[in-house]
């Protein structure tokens, strides 16, 4: 296995951890509640944030869709990568910001798109 692939290998699994340990302090904090991201209140920094985050993750859900049918896919393969090592770079931000609950509430409700593609 070569150095690509185990990098590759090593986002999903982290991907997968992040993931789950979003959804699961999401339902936790939002016990079921269906709202529209406009309907929770968050500061202009965590606005801002979402959108570049919303956009990230319009590019992801893109490369999912292709790895689903095309998994040996080199080029969808290392735009995961790219991908990955971009939201490296907020994960910090992104982990303190959830600590604002209306601000997890909100992601929650616009990471729902990506959850269904998984």
């Amino acid at each position: 296995m070569d150095g690509y692939e185990d990098k590759r290998r090593s986002f999903l699994r982290k991907l997968g951890f992040t993931l789950g340990g979003t959804l699961t302090a999401s339902s936790l904090i939002s016990a079921n509640i269906r709202e529209s991201s406009s309907d929770i209140n968050i500061t202009p920094d965590q606005k801002e944030f979402m959108v570049h985050y919303e956009k990230w993750m319009d590019e992801f859900i893109e490369v999912i869709k292709v790895q689903k049918v095309d998994p040996e896919n080199v080029e969808n393969n290392k735009n995961i990568v790219l991908l990955s090592e971009r939201s490296k770079k907020w994960q910090t931000k992104l982990h303190d910001y959830m600590n604002d609950e209306n601000f997890a509430r909100y992601y929650m409700v616009a990471s729902e798109r990506m959850t269904l593609e998984i």
